[in-house]
């Protein structure tokens, strides 16, 4: 096994030469792919330690993991040049692609912030999820867009000179970003090499009802990488309409309609799986297994994985 500090160097040393295989640089226009490249989310295998994580999402047909580098994931961030060797060192063991991370980051001034992207990007990391950011009430939606911009602006310059690719997730919500019409505006005149939208269907249709389509084109020049999930609408507590997410196809999500688009509009990025409705707390990242055995776990996550590519051939 390589010693953790010769497995940065040999990751810093190649990572940025490597123009084939399982890491290559993310591209919205590449070559347009007949199957999704999926990774599943790490945040829903925090109950394994990485080797155990590693081999799961290979025995379940995944592509790759989608690695939770931040506070209560996987990494702590304040670890990072410790543990993410090992996380990456399992996950290539497994023959899978380590290209993809979910972390807290959302600028380039706070020096953990740095330390976790210039080690993920030596070690072959080449997309990461941002940390949310949110409107202030001391300012109005557009002076807080055009302010969060130059704060993008500032973290783009940061990731081109790593090699790296940052990806803001459209969410459903408050925050920025609840609305297809927020990203646009914090990622404008930014290119998507150095912070895209990471597009979220199951958040989209929730804000967007019938009118995610619109939302779809106006951000696909921008996405970098999208994510699946599903979801219903169901009478709560005292009544009210609360979202209830469920597996794939079981919601209000059109997959059909949309891997169409998707192909329309020649969106090749990788995917990500993500698993929110109940599985006995693994939804929420639990670390230990309580309600539900790894079994029943496991058989549900194969499901929505084995849906996901019967619907993209079809499409």
């Amino acid at each position: 096994m390589l010693s953790r500090r010769k497995f940065i160097l040999t990751g810093a040393a190649f990572s940025g030469a490597v123009l084939s295989g399982a890491n290559t640089p993310v591209s919205l226009k590449s070559r347009y792919q007949e199957e999704l490249r999926y990774s599943i989310f790490s945040k829903h295998l925090q109950f394994l330690d990485y080797k155990g994580m590693a081999e799961a999402a290979a025995n379940l047909g995944f592509d790759g993991i989608d690695l939770t580098v931040r506070k209560g994931g996987h990494v702590p961030p304040e670890e990072v040049e410790d543990k993410l060797p090992l996380a990456i060192e399992a996950i290539e063991n497994a023959g899978l692609r380590h290209d993809m991370m979910a972390s807290d980051v959302n600028n380039a001034e706070e020096e953990i912030h740095k330390r976790v992207l210039k080690t993920a990007a030596g070690l072959g990391v080449k997309l990461y999820r941002l940390g949310y950011v949110s409107f202030s009430d001391d300012q109005t939606i557009p002076d807080r867009l055009r302010e969060l911009n130059g704060q993008m602006k500032e973290l783009a310059a940061f990731n081109k000179s790593l090699n790296i690719s940052g990806a803001y997730q459209n969410h459903s919500g408050t925050r920025v970003g609840s609305e297809i019409w927020d990203i646009y505006h914090l990622l404008k005149d930014i290119d998507p090499k150095e912070i895209g939208c990471q597009y979220d269907i199951r958040h989209g249709v929730v804000e967007g009802g019938q009118s995610w389509v619109n939302g779809l084109k106006l951000i696909a020049p921008q996405i970098n990488c999208i994510v699946l999930k599903d979801f219903v609408w169901t009478r709560g507590k005292y009544g009210r309409w609360e979202v209830k997410n469920v597996p794939l196809g079981e919601g209000m999500v059109d997959f059909l309609a949309y891997f169409k688009m998707l192909k329309e509009l020649k969106v090749d990025v990788p995917v990500t799986v993500h698993y929110e409705y109940d599985l006995g707390g693994v939804e929420h990242g639990a670390t230990k297994l309580s309600t539900m055995k790894a079994a029943e776990i496991f058989k549900l996550m194969k499901k929505d994985l084995e849906y996901a590519k019967k619907i993209w051939r079809e499409a």
